[in-house]
């Protein structure tokens, strides 16, 4: 993982709405996850009631409920936190290339930012490090989404000089 992380003393979180999908397997991390993010989104001054969790069962269920967010149109990004820790099987691979697939695809398919804040770890000190101890990956999840909101809502902007929609774009890109 490096360590070279940008800055982004430039955030303002005030005019954007996020949604937070995190899994309950791993509850201790992923909490400690979902705290360092609501602490860096209200830090950027987000207001508190533009800011809507749900639980699911585990990380493998988190883009299910990413699309259903991100279909609604009302979010500027979305946020997906998980931990999965390597165990005897292979099963840790399986869910983190297929969480992070669906979530990309869901991004591009709905142009709404997703923020893939699963930490896939190959024990639980590599976990602990990246949840409660000084990598605190949950404030990087979070600066992510604001740049991320900030972006679309440019982009946006210039559609909207250009005369285009969301939807004339995307009609736009897949018909090439």
């Amino acid at each position: 993982m490096s360590q070279d992380k940008p800055k982004h003393d430039d955030l303002e979180g005030a005019p954007f709405r996020f949604a937070i999908v995190k899994a309950g397997y791993n509850g201790k991390l992923v909490e400690a996850l979902y705290q360092q993010v609501c602490q860096t989104l209200l830090a950027k001054r987000v207001l508190p009631d533009h800011i809507k969790t749900w639980s699911v069962p585990g990380s493998g269920e988190i883009p299910y409920l990413v699309n259903l967010a991100a279909i609604t149109q009302e979010y500027d990004c979305i946020i997906g936190l998980g931990v999965v820790i390597a165990g005897d099987t292979p099963h840790h691979e399986i869910i983190a290339h297929s969480t992070a697939k669906a979530m990309q695809d869901i991004g591009l398919q709905t142009q709404v930012p997703i923020i893939n804040g699963i930490v896939v770890t190959n024990n639980l000190q590599q976990a602990e490090v990246r949840c409660l101890g000084p990598q605190a990956r949950g404030h990087e999840f979070a600066e992510a989404a604001l740049v991320m909101a900030q972006h679309q809502l440019k982009f946006q902007e210039h559609l909207d000089d250009l005369g285009l929609s969301r939807d004339s774009a995307e009609d736009s890109f897949e018909q090439n």
